[in-house]
């Protein structure tokens, strides 16, 4: 079948030999999808969801049982008091600025300790101006930025947070960059640091593209607030728009307020006919993540034979879905995301070109051919046109689709005339 979808053998024997070589890699992630499924039936069993709360309600959205329980379940989930589970959120950067704005008034400021935030939150913040950025709101920004081995500043955190640090933020991901993404452990040492210097301040972990790599999740070792996308690993790739933000009762609460009205809060806010897919997406996001970081790790061992720099290396901790491979020029990022798309079920005929895309300072090439627009929990890659020109792969909802798109885009490096094997 592989050899029908015009793989080359040369390629699908360079396949074999790589995935025979990921059994132990493998076999950890299983046991982590096992643990992460316990929990979230663990969840839902203790919520008592019933069939009654997969129906949902129009206008004002009153008294959402499926809703209500959907957030209780998420709360369970993530070890959290709260969460504001929403389709109302259109994605990450919309959760995220809900979160970071909610908490934040003029005249305070907020830093990240884990260096520059991803490309689309320096509008957000103002690093880039925009219209409505907390620094037209009078909110000021400042940074730390890592260490060259990927290390925490330790130095530059203590002495960044000051009188008016109302917030600190922390980037689980890796972003548009090649440093590494943050373990759980690294963080749990990072808040604890934050903790010693202000112990009052409002911690935030943007959790996009993390949620079950791991056993435990940032709220469980200290975080006030964690933020993500529903078309990402929580979504199971069955939501079809959404954001959460689960953390301490007052933090949600106060979520809650700046994603509908001051005196409304978690009260309104329909959910449309959205909680089948709410609940089954997270029920399978688990085995569905486990799946794309299969998939990002034998991209990575894969590319590494073909002499590639990759981050993480197919031997690293992860802590995401995403995979870095420094492809090294234009064109061969171009011929990657040909590869990618040329293996999506939806739109595998269509070739992808840069363009500039909103919220982005250089112009960017996507591959996703997906169910849902723009879901990055289905087999996906993406890259900035800006040297050393890295391809960020991510996604697939089943193990044996990203192996596909992984080999697709080895062919398409091939028959460009890039690649030699």
């Amino acid at each position: 079948m592989y050899e029908e979808l015009g793989i080359d053998a040369r390629v699908l024997r360079l396949a074999e030999e790589t995935e025979a070589e990921l059994s132990e890699q493998f076999a950890r992630i299983d046991r982590v999808a096992e643990t992460c499924q316990m929990k979230v039936l663990a969840a839902m069993r203790k919520n008592r969801i019933s069939e009654m709360h997969l129906h949902g309600t129009t206008g004002y959205g009153y008294n959402d049982a499926g809703r209500d329980g959907l957030e209780r379940v998420y709360a369970d989930i993530f070890r959290a008091e709260d969460a504001l589970v929403r389709s109302q959120i259109t994605c990450g950067t919309h959760a995220l600025n809900v979160a970071i704005a909610s908490q934040l008034r003029p005249g305070d400021e907020i830093f990240s300790a884990t260096g520059a935030p991803y490309d689309t939150l320096e509008e957000v913040i103002g690093i880039r101006p925009s219209p409505g950025s907390l620094a037209e709101m009078g909110i000021t920004y400042a940074q730390a930025d890592l260490l060259p081995d990927g290390g925490f500043d330790l130095d530059a955190i203590r002495a960044g947070i000051n009188d008016r640090t109302k917030m600190v933020i922390m980037q689980r991901s890796r972003g548009y960059s090649s440093r590494p993404s943050l373990t759980i452990g690294r963080l749990e040492e990072l808040i604890a640091f934050v903790r010693s210097v202000k112990p009052e301040v409002i911690i935030m972990v943007d959790n996009c593209y993390g949620e079950f790599i791991e056993e435990r999740e940032p709220v469980e070792i200290g975080a006030d607030m964690a933020v993500g996308s529903l078309i990402k690993n929580p979504g199971g790739g069955l939501a079809s728009s959404g954001g959460y933000i689960v953390g301490t009762k007052a933090c949600v609460e106060r979520a809650a307020y700046r994603l509908s009205s001051p005196g409304l809060g978690k009260e309104v806010g329909a959910s449309l006919g959205q909680n089948p897919s709410f609940f089954q997406g997270i029920f399978l996001a688990p085995t569905v993540t486990a799946g794309a970081e299969k998939g990002a790790v034998f991209a990575a061992k894969l590319y590494q034979k073909l002499g590639f720099e990759v981050f993480p290396g197919p031997d690293e901790p992860r802590a995401d879905i995403i995979q870095n491979i420094r492809l090294g020029t234009p064109e061969k990022l171009v011929s990657f995301c040909r590869g990618i798309q040329a293996a999506a079920p939806i739109d595998s005929y269509v070739t992808p070109e840069p363009w500039d895309m909103p919220g982005y300072d250089s112009q960017v090439i996507m591959a996703a051919g997906a169910f849902v627009q723009g879901s990055s929990i289905e087999l996906s890659a993406d890259g900035p046109l800006r040297p050393p020109y890295d391809v960020f792969l991510q996604g697939g909802l089943t193990w044996y689709h990203a192996k596909a798109g992984v080999l697709m885009s080895v062919q398409a490096l091939l028959e460009d005339g890039l690649l030699d094997l």
